[in-house]
């Protein structure tokens, strides 16, 4: 399998074609070099590379972030990638911003590129963006949908799952989050909600917390699985994301972190 170099740093205001989600590069890494394929959210490289961690990986995907102003994307990525929470007052993210962190799936090294976008009505539009091309086609970026368990975040979800099913392909590959499951004391939103929401949609649920870890490597993992399982389009190989979550979430009893 091939391999490619991976891009990092920020984003706050660019367009697609800049390396986003929904654009035909990753950074300056694609822009440079003419030997790399992307095609619905996948990277396709043709000569090996290494990420900024200094990681070699064979596939990389391109995974959006999204919910309301407030809901933890920026500390659940943070938590995913350097193990750490962001403890404290947080500013808001501001246009969009993006990650990489290198996962090893059944032995094939994937890279996961996750866009952490804003949640804020104003910068909406520039969300929408990343949903699709240079040329306005849609494309496939995997999302996480996230709303906080302790306020009403979780009564606009059906708005933004709508909103996905709308500017982003039938076969996105989509998750629902229930975030800051550790604040107990203030909860106001019922598992059971999440889970019917989820039903509903017809997508994998899972409560997680940026501040204990609850279940942030196992909502990645699954989605890098399902990710792989698609590319690799092996006959032999037989996953589905649902009973995976299920499955991993029963056997943990609900606390992995």
């Amino acid at each position: 399998m091939s391999r490619k170099k991976a891009a990092k740093g920020k984003a706050p205001n660019s367009s697609p074609s800049a390396g986003s989600p929904g654009g035909k590069g990753v950074g300056k890494a694609a822009r440079s070099s003419p030997s790399i394929v992307q095609m619905n959210g996948v990277v396709h490289p043709s000569r090996p590379s290494i990420s900024s961690s200094n990681e070699f990986y064979d596939i990389a995907f391109k995974v959006m972030l999204v919910g309301d102003s407030g809901v933890g994307k920026t500390c659940l990525l943070v938590r995913f990638k350097d193990g750490a929470f962001l403890a404290g007052s947080f500013i808001s993210t501001v246009g969009i911003d993006f990650r990489n962190k290198v996962l090893t799936i059944d032995g094939v090294k994937v890279k996961l590129q996750i866009w952490d976008t804003a949640g804020q009505e104003r910068f909406r539009s520039v969300t929408h963006a990343y949903y699709r091309d240079a040329h306005g086609e849609k494309l496939i970026p995997p999302l996480y949908l996230l709303y906080v368990l302790v306020s009403c975040s979780y009564c606009i979800c059906q708005a933004w799952l709508t909103e996905i099913h709308e500017y982003a392909q039938q076969d996105v590959v989509l998750m629902l989050l229930g975030n800051k499951a550790d604040a107990t004391h203030n909860r106001v939103v019922k598992r059971e909600d999440g889970e019917k929401l989820a039903k509903e949609f017809g997508v994998p649920f899972m409560e997680t917390s940026a501040r204990s870890g609850l279940n942030v490597e196992l909502a990645f993992t699954a989605v890098a699985k399902e990710l792989k399982h698609r590319f690799m389009k092996d006959p032999s190989e037989r996953f589905k994301l649902h009973e995976y979550v299920n499955k991993e979430m029963k056997g943990a009893g609900c606390c992995r972190t």
